[in-house]
Parts: C-alpha cells; structure tokens; sequence
C-alpha cells in the first residue's frame, strides 16, 4: 500500500484531477482511494488518466482535452459526477494498494502436484507464496511498462510465470542462503526462483524503447 499527499485539487466536465506531492506508482485502471480532501473529491475510484498537463475539460467526442503550454506532473483524472471547481491548493491524501490475483492457490498445488491441508503450517505458507507471487509479477511488469488488469492474467505466459514464481517460493521454505532445504546426504541444487524464463515468461525487464 501506498499513500500520496495531494497538494491540488479540480474538477471540469464531471473529471476530478488531483496533483499528488511526489510522483506514484498509479497506474490507469487502478482503483484508489482519495481521504480528507473534501466530500466531493473523497471515495473510491478508478483512475482513467494520468494527465502530465492543464485538464480543460471534454469535447463533444467526450475526449480529455489538455493545455500543452500548461505542464502539471503527477496528476491522477477519475469519473465525479458534480459541479465545476477552480483548481486550487487542496491537502489530503490519495491510497494506492493494488492487488493481484492473477492465480490461486489451488493453482500452485496443481502446478507442484501435490495437496497441501488447509489449515496447516504449509497451507499458510501457500497462500503467503501465491499472495507475494502475484504482486511481485504485477509490480515488475508493471515497472517494465506494462498496464495490466489486477484480476485478470494478461496471458498464459504470465500465468505460467507467475505459477512457477509462487512454487519456488513456496519449495523456498526452510532454505538456507541458495539452496532448497535437504536432508539428502548427497546435497542440494542452486534455489533459484527467479529463473530466466520466468522472467521470460513474464516479459521482464522489458527494454525501454525512446
């Protein structure tokens, strides 16, 4: 979870615009919730834009319009219906948590082949597995560019990523440095959980492209 400080607030065209303190993690699609600004901006919703200038309203294709001679970074735009207001300093806060759920813990027992009792100890650390795994994949391929649906995997590559990323964590439990816990006189292979293709699967890190 995140939490930004609003320093600017105003609303055109039934679109509230909220300038944040310091740049986000936000992206467009996600839900966040705005506290103590005021009760016609506080709520929760979903971000449709991200604007990096002037919001002046919507034409009649009911498209955003922008002052290009106007930069205003760290902007977050949202559906409000209610009456113009003039941008003015405002304080308050906007929350980000974003949560995925891209697959489940049912999955990870299928993809390991095993059945894990609920409740057990093991059982917990499957769901503490999926609950990291999920939002590590949407965080770093998110930070690669990606704009991706909290709740829906964006395709089998990810979903298979993601998979073999919570099983790792989960094989991970009671290791120590490198190595899968063994009582195999014999030792233990290298632990790995970020493997080159799961990060292949995944498309991360993306290269930046001007």
């Amino acid at each position: 979870m995140a939490t930004y400080t609003v320093t600017n607030k105003y609303l055109i065209d039934n679109f509230a615009v909220l300038q944040l303190l310091t740049p986000s993690e936000i992206a467009v699609g996600s839900s966040i919730t705005v506290a103590s600004v005021d009760a016609t901006f506080n709520g929760t919703y979903t971000v449709r834009a991200l604007p990096q200038y002037l919001f002046l309203g919507v034409d009649t294709q009911g498209d955003l319009l922008y002052d290009y001679q106007i930069p205003i970074a760290d902007q977050v735009l949202y559906a409000k219906t209610a009456s113009d207001v003039e941008r003015v300093a405002a304080s308050g806060t906007v929350t980000y948590e974003p949560v995925c759920t891209w697959v489940t813990a049912a999955q990870v027992m299928s993809y390991l082949g095993i059945t894990i009792t609920n409740p057990s100890d093991d059982y917990t650390l499957l769901t503490q597995s999926v609950s990291a795994g999920n939002q590590f994949a949407y965080r770093r391929r998110q930070e690669s560019g990606y704009i991706d649906s909290l709740t829906t995997s964006p395709g089998g590559d990810a979903t298979l990523g993601t998979l073999m990323y919570c099983a790792a964590l989960w094989r991970s439990r009671g290791s120590i440095e490198a190595t899968y816990a063994t009582f195999d006189g014999m030792g233990s292979a290298p632990q790995q959980s970020l493997t080159p293709i799961v990060k292949q699967l995944l498309g991360i890190p993306r290269p930046a492209v001007a």
